[in-house]
């Protein structure tokens, strides 16, 4: 049998309840809901030996399934509000915002670049740069890349 390392995806429902609280656990740490990993363990009703045999092992893979990453790259008018004005909208259409980089404006513009998880279709990321396109203070918006 081939030693090297492969990847499995399963459903959970025949998974062993050890790997279930496994991943439990880790959830609870990577929010921050536990402070340590035997805290973590004894509120999920898992040893720490099984947590620590299959913690770098195990991963959930739900959002990869539903959903896609865009980047919006957007020319910002330099008033009060503008950008969150963006922001808000993006959460309004069901986007969960992982990064935005703001540069310092120039001439009354700055530049927005936000990359964003969204569980739409591709053309409904063109229908979210349409509707932030409309909003007061939004000069330009550009799709720069869809996952």
């Amino acid at each position: 049998m081939n030693n090297q390392s492969q990847l499995i995806v399963v459903e959970s429902d025949v998974l062993p309840e050890v790997i279930l609280k496994v991943l439990e656990v880790k959830k609870l740490l990577a929010n921050k809901e536990e402070k340590s990993s035997a805290s973590a363990c004894k509120r999920i009703g898992v040893s720490r030996s099984a947590y620590y045999k299959y913690r770098n092992s195990v991963f959930s893979y739900n959002e990869k399934l539903t959903a896609q990453i865009i980047t919006l790259y957007m020319l910002l008018k330099d008033e009060p509000g503008v950008l969150s004005s963006v922001l808000v909208s993006l959460h309004n259409l069901k986007g969960n915002i992982l990064t935005v980089n703001q540069s310092i404006p120039v001439d009354g513009v700055a530049t927005v670049t936000i990359s964003l998880r969204i569980n739409e279709s591709f053309e409904e990321a063109l229908a979210m740069k349409s509707i932030i396109g409309e909003l007061q203070g939004v000069v330009e918006i550009q799709l720069l890349s869809g996952e």
